[in-house]
């Protein structure tokens, strides 16, 4: 109860749902591409139990993360991929024309498996490093955000679509989640604790310079397109 009481506990939490649900985009495609070609009654089958089996290796992807995370260093590397994924988040990619129908009930509950499974990377490291090596806090996170992800996922991407300030804001917790890992690791503590503004100062720069930079780079890769 004690744990429930503390502030960082609530906004780590928050931070978690917030990149499930942002991060859910791909998975909503994956989930639409892999059953669209079932029967009705089958459709829904293929949506529940091909997430699931994705939800539960995911949740063992990231529990396997966070531990790996207390690895001295790799806070950092999780750090800089993260603030990639951040970057990639923002810049519109249309990466899914190769996912193929399944004709079958097994075969699209296997590709949803497979394919959430590959790209769900993005949303495993992610949540490791919001959860800051609390695996309570990753059960909680997912037990929350899955439903959501599972019966809501197509109207999120709708959500998306029409106010793409919801990117911005999932792109910045991103960022955040980001930098904070940099400033955590273990060897740079005792540089950001002697020089704690400059821990605020370098939050800030990543996640206005991932901000502007995948905003920049977007506009770049839409007038390509429309001068294509």
């Amino acid at each position: 109860m004690e744990l429930l009481m503390q502030p960082e506990f609530w906004s780590a939490l928050l931070a978690i749902i917030v990149i499930d649900l942002v991060l859910a985009g791909d998975n909503a495609i994956v989930i639409g591409m892999a059953a669209r070609n079932l029967p009705a009654e089958q459709q829904k089958k293929a949506i529940v139990w091909g997430t699931v089996g994705a939800i539960i290796i995911r949740a063992l992807a990231t529990l396997a993360v966070v531990w790996l995370l207390k690895i001295p260093g790799l806070l950092l590397v999780g750090g800089l991929i993260l603030m990639w994924i951040a970057l990639k988040l923002l810049v519109s990619d249309d990466g899914h024309e190769n996912m193929k129908a399944s004709g079958s009930l097994g075969a699209a509950i296997w590709t949803i498996i497979v394919a959430d499974t590959v790209m769900g990377l993005d949303n495993v490291i992610a949540v490791a490093g919001a959860a800051h090596g609390d695996f309570l806090l990753v059960i909680i996170g997912l037990v929350i955000s899955v439903p959501i992800m599972v019966w809501g996922s197509t109207l999120i991407l709708k959500v998306m679509e029409r106010f793409p300030i919801v990117i911005y804001i999932g792109a910045g917790v991103l960022a955040y989640t980001a930098a904070s890992m940099v400033t955590t690791e273990k060897f740079l503590v005792p540089f950001f604790t002697a020089y704690p503004w400059v821990k605020w100062v370098f939050i800030v720069a990543v996640v206005v310079g991932v901000l502007l930079i995948g905003r920049m780079k977007s506009q770049q890769q839409k007038r390509l397109a429309e001068q294509n």
